[in-house]
């Protein structure tokens, strides 16, 4: 028989269970209502994020409770309110940890052992020392299904997480989301009034700065604010040099930055006119870390946008680094963009003011150096202002001359200038007065004067200026003898006197060059074409003399003499003597080039350069004085440039000069020589360094068969010198030295010199 207790006690148990299920539906409805009543009670999204998790923690009776949001600017969630110890703002990816799964995969995780789980991020647990042991998470999802972030609970006081805990959480956010979502768009349109409110703010404040460097700080300054970012720098583009630069970067020491305006992500963006935003700086190629290496600076992000004047033209860009809490986003950039708009125009205006400023800066600065004097009268033709040197040349003080009319201050003896003034007025052209005599005190000055008129762009006449040049003493001798001798020395003559250049001996390296030939072409060109053709050689030389500062010390018909060394002497006179030798056969093609397609005969010339101590000094009577040098250094330099003929040369060298040399040239050694009134033997040298592949093909092996010759001529070994030398004519033909010690070799082979032969080669012509 069946025990009839069993059904009776079985309908008990479900009776009960259904009782106890009808009280969890109405404990789980009170508090989604309690759910919506507190939430419409809250205005801020924090109020509503904190009411939720308090909700919930203590609904589920767990220790701890988070509510993560996604930010689709970053691709982050990030929790505003957390119980326990953390009470800051945590920000993770989206996709990272269990809270990023379940945003990913919009599914629901209930985990009994956190650290069982690979997905659960350790690290949070690290920094603050909490320690999870189960978790329950839940999407939160908007009444359209999207979802919008994540509800989490951790660590249940007793026992596990179960399903119902999972409904009850997901019920909960699901109830509250409406509230989040007005919060979120509530704070989100406050922010944005703020951020509108501020920003008009910033700009009437920055555009308001006309100086350009106290402007640039301000831009740095509220660009790094508004954008929350950890420094900014402002380029402007230079025109003249085609560069970026930057007075001032937020973070730095104030420097000048430098830089291509095409090169790096600054050229990138002014070059394009399109913003860049990097994410991770050191992931893009277009990034160039040395900066970083140099200040010690490690660049996160970048966000990079043109300044754009309202012609449309880009006149810089700006620069903001490493934002705080993530990568720069969409709206950064249209901050930023809409920033740099409003105050392009401020800076184009500071920059125009600079110019004015630097412009008016530098005309004082020129006005006050000039050692002329410079006046200027306004349309009263009142003296309106007067330089440095035009208070010294007058003698007066500003309060003497300043704001006097010009009528009482030029009056009496010097009437002439108010004379001057007046036609310039009349016809608003310039008026000149050559040595002119004007009354100072009781000092008669010599001047030369330039009167003219200051006019407007528009045409306008604004008033007239004076310009006056003191040539009583100073400047008419220097004047007089620059006209007859180089600048330099008449500059030394007057501020040391010309007892000073009575004689000395110096160092110096003489050059003295003749043209081959010049009776036959003299012979075709008659007298005023001689002349024609000298004068025009000469202006060609001294060109090629003077740019490397050597002193032309005359012309001794066709011929050349030229010293480096004086008046003033430099570390490197015989580098540069080279140069200049090196510089007048090259000038002299190019000048022959134009000769022979006129049809004229070319001219040729050669060059001889002596290094030695030397006696300079002015010689001649009380009548007539010259500045020259003499001595046996400068005979020695002619002796070489006689030489140029003997061996088919165009610049030989002495010994001395050639162990002065500091640079490099193509050159070789020639011979070891006694010239003409001398018993010591001297080594010179031929530099070739003037020559093309044209001129002289192949040369680097030329000289060194030559060098191979003359080490093999010098051992007597006559038949490989011989050969060696062969191989120099077999590449240049018209190698005149190489001919020469061909023959010597056949010579001294049929009659060898013996064994006291020095190699020496006596010259018997000068």
């Amino acid at each position: 028989m069946n025990n009839p207790a069993e059904p009776i006690e079985h309908r008990k148990r479900t009776t009960a269970e259904r009782d106890q299920e009808g009280r969890r539906r109405l404990r789980h409805l009170e508090l989604l209502l309690e759910v919506t009543r507190r939430m419409a009670g809250y205005g801020t999204l924090d109020q509503v994020l904190q009411a939720l998790v308090e909700m919930t923690t203590t609904e589920l009776n767990a220790e701890r409770g988070s509510l993560f949001l996604n930010d689709p600017d970053t691709n982050e969630l990030y929790s505003r309110v957390a119980q326990g110890n953390i009470q800051r703002e945590i920000r993770i990816l989206n996709t990272s940890g269990v809270a990023g799964y379940v945003y990913t995969a919009g599914e629901a995780l209930i985990i009994h052992d956190a650290y069982a789980d690979d997905r659960f991020n350790r690290s949070i647990d690290e920094q603050t020392g909490f320690t999870t042991r189960n978790i329950l998470c839940v999407p939160i999802k908007t009444v359209k299904g999207e979802i919008i972030g994540v509800a989490q609970t951790l660590n249940k006081r007793t026992g596990k997480f179960t399903r119902q805990d999972l409904n009850l959480l997901e019920a909960m956010t699901s109830q509250g989301t409406l509230a989040l979502q007005s919060a979120q768009f509530i704070e989100r349109m406050q922010s944005i009034r703020r951020q509108e409110m501020e920003f008009i703010d910033v700009v009437s404040e920055v555009t308001a700065d006309i100086k350009l460097g106290s402007l640039l700080q301000k831009v740095m300054g509220e660009a790094t604010r508004l954008l929350n970012a950890e420094r900014s720098t402002l380029f402007l583009n230079d025109e003249k040099t085609s560069e970026l630069w930057s007075e001032v970067g937020q973070g730095l020491e104030s420097v000048q930055i430098r830089l291509p305006n095409h090169l790096g992500i600054a050229g990138a963006v002014f070059s394009s006119g399109k913003a860049i935003n990097i994410p991770y700086a050191y992931a893009d190629l277009r990034f160039n870390p040395a900066f970083d290496k140099k200040t010690g600076y490690f660049t996160r992000s970048i966000l990079c946008v043109p300044i754009v004047n309202k012609h449309g033209k880009v006149i810089g860009v700006t620069q903001v680094l490493n934002k705080r809490g993530g990568p720069f986003t969409g709206e950064d950039e249209s901050r930023l963009r809409a920033f740099t708009a409003q105050i392009s125009i401020a800076l184009e205006n500071a920059k125009l003011f600079a110019d004015v400023q630097n412009m008016k800066n530098y005309n004082e600065a020129m006005l006050e150096s000039m050692s002329n004097a410079v006046i200027t009268l306004d349309e009263a033709e009142k003296i309106a202002t007067c330089n440095a040197a035009g208070l010294r040349i007058l003698r007066v003080t500003p309060a003497q001359i300043l704001q006097k009319p010009a009528v009482e201050f030029f009056a009496g003896s010097n009437a002439w200038v108010q004379e001057k003034l007046k036609r310039v007025g009349e016809t608003q052209t310039t008026e000149l007065a050559m040595e002119a005599e004007l009354i100072v005190g009781e000092e008669k000055l010599s001047v030369n004067l330039t009167a003219l008129p200051l006019l407007s762009a528009e045409k306008k006449r604004l008033g007239s200026m004076l310009m006056l040049e003191d040539i009583s003493s100073e400047k008419r001798m220097r004047s007089t003898m620059s006209r007859l001798m180089d600048p330099g020395i008449a500059d030394q003559m007057l501020a040391g006197g010309v007892d000073a250049l009575g004689g000395k001996n110096v160092v110096a390296t003489v050059l003295f060059s003749d043209i081959r030939g010049f009776t036959t072409i003299t012979e075709s060109l008659g007298a005023q074409g001689t002349v024609a053709l000298l004068n025009e050689y000469f202006t060609l030389m001294v060109d090629c003399i003077q740019r490397e500062e050597g002193m032309l010390d005359k012309f001794i018909g066709d011929a050349i003499m030229a010293a480096f060394g004086i008046p003033v002497g430099h570390d490197d006179d015989a580098d540069r003597s080279v140069r200049t030798s090196i510089a007048m056969i090259r000038e002299l093609w190019n000048w022959n080039k134009l000769r022979v397609n006129e049809g004229k005969l070319p001219v040729d010339i050669g060059i001889g350069l002596n290094t030695d101590n030397v006696v300079s000094g002015t010689i001649g009577s009380k009548k007539r004085m010259d500045y020259t040098i003499i001595g046996d250094g400068v005979n020695l330099a002619a002796r070489l440039e006689s030489a140029c003929k003997q061996y088919g040369a165009h610049i030989l060298i002495s010994e001395f000069t050639y162990k002065q040399l500091r640079g490099t040239y193509y050159s070789r050694e020639l011979d070891l020589v006694v010239v003409k009134g001398k018993t010591r033997p001297v080594a010179i040298y031929e530099v070739l360094d003037y020559h093309t592949d044209e001129s002289y093909p192949q040369m680097t092996d030329a000289l060194r068969h030559f060098r191979s010759g003359l080490m093999k001529y010098r051992q007597q070994k006559w038949t490989d010198a011989r050969n060696e030398f062969g191989e120099v004519l077999a590449l240049n033909t018209q190698d005149k030295a190489a001919k020469i010690y061909v023959e010597r070799c056949d010579h001294f082979r049929a009659n060898p010199p013996g064994d006291d032969w020095d190699g020496v080669w006596v010259m018997e012509s000068k």
